[in-house]
């Protein structure tokens, strides 16, 4: 199912962005991968692109500065109707802000923090730019996890910070929580403690719908990206753990029909 969005409602994952070094090659990958194709953005952290399809924003890509040496990674934006009062709160409950808060044009304003537990998000306050335009097709980000040590102790950040409602997954060998707005699911915390990549640490990991996962990966691959978990099922359809060709992690997942 298409959905077209109005302003997200706060709390709600409403823009995912990736940071790279080189933004040309960056941009061929996923307009090869996903049939995006791009415009200019907001330039306040450096050149910076919004990824279409069929013409509607999807994701956003920009450049990083030479010499910052950041991790690679896709980074979503959690929507807020007032970042500022966001970021201090953030700071409050033992996060961290990192970037902003600072106004992109007249898109926005913006703020980057980290949890407790180090895994970076972004905060963003719409204006003109309301975040992404489209879901439920493929190319378009499905869901947001983040994998962390244990769930408990950071869920209650994000709650606090974000009024999210707390849904824990109760199973004996799985710790996750489902965050959710008015009712409904919006991210999950997974906690999967010493299965966390050391180079890596907690972080947040996007899912991108594709329209066959086994096809997608092996295109990833050809372009040049790398398969860290290969397809399997799981109870939100098939999925396959990616990276590109920079290191960023990402997921494929194709939603059951």
């Amino acid at each position: 199912m298409t959905e077209t969005h109005a302003r997200h409602t706060p709390g709600t994952p409403c823009w995912v962005s990736l940071m790279v070094h080189g933004l040309t090659a960056t941009q061929d990958f996923y307009g090869s991968l996903f049939g995006w194709e791009f415009e200019p953005g907001p330039r306040q952290l450096g050149p910076y692109s919004r990824a279409l399809l069929d013409g509607h924003e999807v994701a956003g890509i920009g450049q990083l500065p030479p010499d910052r040496h950041l991790p690679i990674a896709w980074t979503p934006y959690l929507a807020s109707d007032d970042v500022d009062l966001t970021a201090e709160t953030v700071r409050l409950c033992g996060g961290t802000i990192g970037v902003g808060p600072l106004d992109a044009d007249e898109a926005g304003r913006l703020a980057i923090g980290s949890d407790p537990s180090g895994a970076v998000f972004g905060v963003w306050q719409a204006a003109r730019h309301l975040g992404t335009a489209l879901t439920g097709v493929p190319g378009t980000p499905a869901w947001n996890e983040l994998l962390t040590f244990e769930s408990a102790s950071v869920a209650k950040f994000y709650e606090t910070v974000f009024a999210f409602e707390e849904e824990p997954v109760v199973s004996a060998d799985s710790d996750y929580v489902t965050l959710r707005v008015d009712g409904r699911p919006v991210a999950g915390i997974h906690g999967v403690g010493h299965a966390l990549p050391r180079d890596r640490g907690p972080h947040w990991l996007t899912y991108f719908e594709v329209a066959d996962t086994d096809e997608a990966a092996d295109r990833l691959t050809d372009l040049g990206g790398h398969v860290l978990k290969g397809p399997h099922d799981t109870p939100h359809g098939r999925a396959a753990t990616v990276s590109d060709p920079e290191g960023a992690r990402f997921s494929l997942v194709q939603s059951p029909r």
